[in-house]
């Protein structure tokens, strides 16, 4: 094969298998080449991803050794990205009763979803995670992007049991926007015990959901390495419940009556 097609094979493996550690002679049998021509394949799949803000290469040596793709993007793209994002949502026919915001049609986007899920990756590629965890039903799209690119499964609390899953573990809790007691469950086959697991929603007020899913996951002896939520909002009339978590649109300044708002980028930098 000559190089010009092995770079696109290769580089269309790494697209598609992100954090995959794959070893080399893989890729010899595949190119049908030598390892040394695989090598100086990599070095230059690494430079023009470098170069064009879409990730890099990890390479590993010894008899286990072998490479595999770690997405990122550029600090300057992802700002761009946000700052659009911000200008969309500030239409005021978007404001909602109860200070809400519609954002249906952006997390419905495929290649919005998969841009926000390429983000959140980025933050937390160097994390080791073995699942992403979100809660019925607007978070779903969000969380399996972020999978997509992490290359994790995605396990989905819910509000109702489904016979279909077997057995589960429920709690109850108290909602920070609505101040309501709501249950929470998740099926015991969906997460092993001791799992390192990365939370995603796509709105937080108060954060009553996001502290209901870590106490339900404790339940698991599972560990919640990171939290990411789409948009958040700035209520200084809110105690927040949940601090150490990343955001990619903050909200505030919601007036209903006026159609009013501000929308600025959230903590991600």
């Amino acid at each position: 094969m000559k190089r010009s097609n092995r770079l696109i094979v290769l580089t269309q493996f790494f697209l598609e298998n992100p954090h995959t550690h794959t070893q080399l002679p893989y890729f010899v049998d595949l190119c049908g080449t030598t390892k040394s021509s695989i090598s100086e394949d990599l070095d230059i799949i690494h430079d023009v991803f470098e170069q064009q803000g879409l990730g890099m290469l990890h390479r590993t040596t010894g008899a286990g050794g072998g490479v595999r793709y770690i997405p990122k993007n550029a600090d300057a793209y992802d700002e761009s990205f946000i700052l659009e994002l911000c200008e969309k949502l500030k239409d005021p026919e978007r404001i909602l009763p109860g200070g809400y915001l519609y954002m249906s049609d952006l997390l419905g986007d495929p290649k919005t979803v998969r841009e926000i899920g390429r983000i959140f990756a980025s933050r937390f590629s160097e994390i080791e995670l073995d699942a992403i965890v979100t809660v019925a039903t607007k978070g779903i799209p969000l969380a399996y992007a972020v999978a997509s690119f992490l290359q994790v499964p995605v396990v989905i609390a819910r509000r109702d049991p489904k016979v279909t899953e077997g057995s589960s573990v429920s709690i109850n809790y108290v909602s920070g926007s609505s101040r309501r007691i709501q249950t929470m469950v998740l099926p015991k086959r969906s997460l092993k015990e001791g799992s390192n697991v990365c939370i995603i929603d796509d709105f937080m007020k108060a954060g009553g959901t996001i502290t209901g899913i870590t106490n339900l996951l404790a339940e698991f002896d599972a560990e919640v390495k990171a939290i990411g939520v789409f948009a958040e909002a700035d209520d200084e009339d809110e105690e927040r419940k949940v601090t150490n978590y990343t955001s990619l649109i903050k909200i505030s300044e919601v007036d209903t009556k006026g159609n009013q708002m501000e929308i600025v980028p959230g903590n991600f930098k």
